[in-house]
């Protein structure tokens, strides 16, 4: 069996991953692969803001990010697809945890947007760049 494909979304730009989503199904279903689609949340763990918060807080943000997860991959790739692929919540800085993720479910590919829509679309975003020049396995970069 084939190494999964990890997508990588950002699940606060509803909508704009879409091409992200079919570029990664399309390459998982071109080799058997399982799909993989994480997103990441911010954490506030250990920063002076996380006084604010408390653990409830947290937990009620990753399981607002699940469901918005699954809405946005079933309104990209249907809910048959959706079935089929495997859902992470990560907490932390993106391409920390996108690259960790990566990782651990041993993938041998990893597809990201190569921006943020607000800018030039020459323009690989921060994210983006740190996954390609970290990542020990391919990376495929949809603009």
């Amino acid at each position: 069996m084939s190494r999964p494909v990890l997508c990588a979304i950002d699940i606060s730009n509803t909508g704009k991953d879409d091409a992200v989503l079919k570029e990664a199904k399309r390459l998982a279903d071109l080799d058997g692969a399982q799909l993989d689609v994480v997103t990441v949340i911010p954490d506030f763990g250990k920063s002076l803001v996380a006084g604010f918060f408390d653990q409830s807080h947290h937990d009620d943000a990753v399981a607002s990010a699940k469901t918005a997860l699954k809405e946005q991959i079933t309104a990209s790739l249907g809910a048959d697809a959706d079935a089929a692929v495997r859902h992470v919540v990560a907490t932390g800085t993106a391409y920390e945890e996108i690259l960790r993720v990566a990782k651990e479910t041993g993938c041998g590919l990893i597809v990201i947007g190569a921006h943020k829509p607000d800018f030039a679309d020459y323009l690989l975003g921060p994210n983006a760049a740190r996954v390609v020049r970290h990542s020990t396995c391919s990376v495929h970069v949809v603009r």
